[in-house]
């Protein structure tokens, strides 16, 4: 589950495992992650399950009555992504500008910004605007049309950029002339002069090519700062450079926090999904076969 809401939702490529005996939840028998790249190429620990067993049932004196009519400490989990996730948005895609929204989680998918420079354009100008939202709405876009009059339209483009908005629309007076709209993509700040049934017919697809261009753009940033090292040396080196490090390991927790005073790197999952079903440890030279990424984090 959290990994569809990563990935098909928040354009956020993670992976996916177990985390050592060091690095679980105090109290947890095991503990699962989802691991995120942000933009800085540290790692993110994105959500975590738990597997309490009756660690917490015996401490709270919690018990139910099984199938043998005798009572029992429960067995319990623990689920947790919150929070967590707004940040890694504003991490993962965001830039200078401020915010990038994948379309999918965006408040706002589209923005309308009218433009007029007296009343007379102004009635005409939202009239104009009200039946384009309207159009908007009956395709289930969900949008906002900025009717401020104390503040000015450049004003209000930076204002959505930095919200992150997919999508803004502009339209004066010159376009009403014209029956089009210009189009303006917050990825990559594209401008485009649509006409109104153009922009209509392709704003679905539009808003779907973006969050696939996010999701393709934090995997292939992903991929790249990945690095499969063979050598505690390698190690170090890639995480004083930045990025994953994947290797195999059969270290004690005692070997984790040892390396963590020395690079500030730490095991941040234990892989389901491995590139090899066994290797040898960087550090102790045992085969193993658990292959793990090491980073730096939050």
């Amino acid at each position: 589950i959290y990994k569809t809401i990563a990935e098909e939702y928040m354009a956020m490529p993670v992976l996916v495992g177990r985390k050592t005996e060091r690095e679980k939840f105090a109290g947890a028998v095991i503990t699962y992650s989802i691991e995120a790249m942000m933009g800085d190429k540290k790692a993110l620990q994105s959500g975590t399950s738990h597997y309490l067993g009756q660690n917490f049932a015996k401490a709270f004196d919690v018990r139910f009555q099984n199938e043998q009519n005798t009572m029992e400490y429960v067995y319990a989990t623990s689920w947790g992504v919150s929070t967590r996730l707004v940040g890694a948005v504003v991490m993962s895609h965001g830039d200078d500008k401020g915010l990038i929204l994948p379309p999918k989680i965006a408040p706002y998918q589209v923005v309308i910004v009218p433009i007029w420079r007296n009343d007379e354009q102004k009635s005409e100008v939202l009239s104009y605007c009200d039946k384009l939202a309207a159009s908007l709405r009956e395709k289930g876009i969900r949008l906002h049309l900025d009717l401020r009059d104390t503040i000015s339209p450049g004003f209000k483009f930076n204002d959505w950029e930095m919200k992150g908005v997919p999508l803004r629309i502009e339209a004066g007076p010159k376009d009403i002339e014209k029956n089009q709209v210009v189009l303006v993509r917050r990825l990559g700040g594209k401008k485009e002069f649509l006409s109104i049934s153009e922009f209509l017919k392709s704003v679905a697809e539009r808003l779907d090519d973006i969050q696939k261009e996010l999701l393709q753009r934090q995997k292939k940033l992903l991929k790249e700062n990945t690095f499969d090292v063979a050598s505690y040396d390698e190690l170090k080196d890639v995480l004083e450079k930045g990025g994953f490090a994947r290797c195999f390991w059969a270290g004690t927790g005692d070997d984790e926090e040892r390396i963590k005073e020395e690079t500030k790197g730490t095991v941040r999952v234990k892989l389901f999904e491995k590139t090899a079903e066994s290797g040898i440890c960087i550090l102790t030279g045992k085969e193993s076969q658990d292959q793990v990424i090491f980073a730096k984090a939050y």
